[in-house]
């Protein structure tokens, strides 16, 4: 990592080395080569990122502490983004669109103030070099200010909008925005207002990529709407592909299909039991395929355990994964039947071709070794079925979000509160950007968190349970706790009693043949010639998975159904 000074990185854990005359002249070149590649591939331009990177690290008095005639005044700190675009536009001309993504304020004390980043942006504008510009507002090498320039979900909608239309009404000049602005209506009042000339709507598309066809041809009412999850980003900032929470085509388009094709076989009845986010995507994609669906869910409502998620006020937008399949269902003519517990008697009197078993799982029991029974599941908290005790101890053995969502709700109701893990990083399943609400909870809170310890059982003692802590590496002691209460999260077990129940009675005996699901054919095991159905189960009825993982579960097999 190179930077302008010795400021270091913390995003990346790195200390840059100070930029000499010969890194900016190759660095100069290179930008102009990858521009000079942009153009001849076919693209319309391009814009060059400034906010958090190398050009904007000149400009800013936090990062740029040099005393040569790249330090100091601002004319001075712009010197070499001026040798870039003058490189860049050596190689493109003079026509070709460029635009700036830049931070026109840091929105911290020794960064780039609202006023010097007006003044940068007016000075590109005057260089004649620029065709738009892309405002940001804050500043991103920490995940807690990366979190309110990316907003997560049971964030502000759109927070810094009305800061780029000031930069539009100032400048004069055509300006993009993007940040959190999910929905149409939102783009549309953006535009309508004259706050922008062009939304930019990231985290939108990668939830739906159709989003401007869909509004050309009158079906708004069809966008699959991003609920703010953002399992997208967190995922990047890992190094792994960007696929969305419950769009299991996006990043996977070589392989599985944004818009699900008619079947070219016979039309088959398809029955699915649970109306979980598996058991809904399944019904979702049988029906488009052509087929008749009937959908069975025990409860009186859809969402399994998003509803559970939900439970938490500042995630309530997940309900957007539910709502959006359950009017898909309505326009595909799906039956749903609410309060149906289904037997295997149940699902055979409806003569189905194929069964998918998408009955979810239930809270896993076997986190601690001994006394596990004087626990509490973090189900139990979230759903409100159990209050918080006057002093918890959360042992999370998952690290994903339902043990968080377990200490969010304790927190609110005031309790003493100390979350113990074996991992040797607090969380390990959730990403940097969704972490940030719940650690400034936790710090606020004065909630103590332990990492690498076991507890490895509980035993009564008086009217307190005593929690034995143990190393995950050698099984050593290393304390004991006393609470009046301990909340468990251990991920799920499978509800697969009707799976189970099902597998005598069908056609494949509920084996999948993998080579055929991964390369895109259609399942045609058989065992039992007599056996009238396929069977199949998906989701936490196989073993404990995220939503993400649930709904790609059901897409895979059953576009192919």
């Amino acid at each position: 990592v190179v930077s302008p000074s010795n400021v270091r990185e913390p995003a990346h854990r790195a200390f840059p080395k100070i930029m000499e005359d010969w890194d900016m002249d190759r660095i100069v070149r290179d930008y102009a080569d990858a521009a000079e590649r942009v153009k001849e591939a076919g693209l319309d331009g391009f814009e060059l990122e400034c906010y958090g990177h190398l050009l904007d690290s000149f400009w800013s008095p936090a990062t740029n502490h040099r005393d040569d005639e790249h330090g100091g005044s601002l004319d001075n700190r712009l010197r070499f983004t001026h040798r870039v675009l003058d490189a860049i536009r050596d190689r493109v001309g003079p026509d070709y669109i460029v635009g700036l993504r830049l931070v026109a304020d840091e929105d911290m004390e020794k960064g780039i103030s609202r006023e010097e980043g007006l003044e940068i942006c007016r000075r590109m504008i005057a260089t004649g070099q620029i065709d738009f510009l892309n405002i940001i507002r804050g500043h991103v090498e920490h995940d807690g200010p990366l979190s309110r320039v990316i907003p997560v979900t049971g964030m502000a909608s759109a927070p810094h909008l009305d800061f780029a239309g000031q930069v539009r009404t100032e400048t004069k000049f055509p300006v993009f925005h993007a940040a959190r602005i999910t929905d149409v209506a939102t783009a549309r009042h953006a535009v309508a207002e004259g706050k922008l000339d062009m939304v930019g709507m990231t985290r939108a598309h990668i939830a739906d990529p159709h989003i401007a066809a869909k509004v050309a041809e009158g079906r708004e009412d069809e966008v699959r709407p991003c609920v703010g999850a953002t399992y997208c980003l967190d995922r990047i900032y890992e190094g792994r592909g960007a696929t969305c929470i419950h769009n299991a085509a996006t990043g996977r388009e070589a392989t599985m299909p944004h818009t699900i094709p008619k079947t070219t076989g016979s039309k088959r009845h398809v029955v699915v039991v649970g109306a979980g986010p598996a058991g809904l995507e399944a019904s979702r994609v049988s029906a488009e395929r052509g087929h008749k669906v009937t959908l069975l869910e025990a409860a009186a409502d859809a969402g399994g355990q998003i509803r559970l998620a939900t439970q938490v006020k500042r995630r309530s937008e997940l309900i957007g994964i539910v709502d959006w399949r359950l009017a898909q269902l309505q326009r595909l003519g799906v039956e749903v039947r609410y309060n149906t517990y289904a037997e295997s008697d149940d699902v055979v009197a409806l003569t189905p071709d194929v069964v998918i078993v998408a009955t979810g799982g239930l809270p896993r029991e076997d986190a601690i070794a001994e006394g596990g029974d004087l626990a509490t599941s973090s189900w139990d908290i979230i759903s409100g079925a159990a209050s918080a005790g006057e002093d918890v101890l959360v042992y999370d053995d998952n690290g994903a979000h339902p043990g968080m969502a377990a200490t969010e709700i304790i927190m609110a109701q005031g309790s003493k509160l100390e979350v113990v893990s074996p991992e040797r990083m607090f969380a390990p399943e959730i990403g940097g950007l969704n972490l940030v609400p719940y650690i400034e909870k936790l710090q606020g809170h004065g909630a103590v968190i332990t990492t690498m310890t076991r507890v490895h059982s509980l035993t009564r003692k008086g009217n307190k349970i005593a929690a034995t802590l143990t190393s995950p590496y050698n099984e050593a002691p290393v304390g004991e706790r006393l609470v009046d209460q301990v909340v468990v999260e251990y991920a799920t077990t499978p509800m697969d009693e009707l799976y189970f129940a099902l597998k005598p009675d069908s056609s494949n005996g509920g084996e999948v043949d993998y080579e055929a699901l991964v390369a895109g054919q259609r399942q045609q095991v058989v065992r039992s010639a007599a056996a009238g159905f396929q069977l199949f189960r998906i989701g936490d009825a196989v073993a404990a998975r995220n939503i993400h993982a649930g709904i790609y579960d059901a897409l895979r097999l059953c576009k192919d159904l």
